[in-house]
């Protein structure tokens, strides 16, 4: 009897392997057979993964729904180089996807004026006893993607890096920033660093094409906007 071997994914030709695949084309250009491969990872010394991937799909006429109905000891009696870790990999995968189905998309706040940034984020700076430097990252409708503390300083200021701010918005696929920060002296009025930190952001944001619609400063309760008086 031929002696039973694992075919790694990693023998492949580069342009068969799965995974490479969706890092280069991305995740839209891979068949059904080929996601399930990269969930069980190898077949068996007679067929690779994606083989088995396709017979397993051709068993339920191509239709997940079907294949969702799959248990585990099925899919370990049915398929050679199935076993049990492969078959709960299957498994949990489709139950993930069932529940995605389920689940409600998240509702992003969207940005449509300087005071939309003030109620977003006075909860977390108002009280603070230092400053924070917060960023807020945008999609083109102006929906908030995500918010993240740059830096925490002292009673009076903080440090600023503009090319980490960068880097995350373009991580991140950002259409445009807003800039957030508080003052815990009470004062809403910029000072000369922060006008000078708004216009490096903007200057950087111009040649990668992601603006910076705001500079906002929360003061307690009040706040002041660079775009509401024509600084930014």
């Amino acid at each position: 009897m031929e002696e039973y071997q694992k075919a790694s994914i990693r023998q492949w030709a580069i342009e068969d392997r799965p995974r490479e695949k969706l890092i280069h084309k991305g995740i839209a250009a891979l068949s059904d057979a080929e996601l399930l491969a990269i969930l069980i990872g190898s077949g068996s010394r007679k067929e690779s993964a994606v083989d088995l991937s396709r017979k397993i799909l051709m068993d339920v006429r191509n239709n997940l729904n079907e294949l969702g109905k799959s248990t585990i000891e099925s899919l370990q009696k049915k398929y050679l180089g199935v076993g049990q870790a492969k078959a709960i990999t299957i498994v949990a995968a489709l139950e993930l996807g069932r529940r995605r189905q389920q689940s409600s998309p998240v509702e992003r706040p969207q940005i449509k004026k300087s005071k939309d940034v003030f109620a977003l984020m006075h909860p977390i700076l108002a009280d603070l006893p230092h400053e924070e430097f917060w960023v807020l990252i945008l999609n083109q409708a102006n929906r908030v993607l995500s918010k993240f503390n740059i830096s925490k300083g002292g009673i009076s200021g903080t440090v600023i890096d503009v090319r980490l701010i960068m880097e995350k918005a373009l991580y991140q696929h950002a259409s445009s920033i807003i800039l957030c920060h508080n003052h815990p002296s009470g004062n809403k009025r910029p000072s000369q660093p922060d006008i000078s930190v708004t216009k490096k952001l903007s200057e950087a944001g111009k040649i990668l094409d992601i603006h910076v619609l705001d500079h906002v400063i929360i003061a307690e309760n009040h706040y002041f906007s660079f775009a509401d008086e024509g600084l930014i």
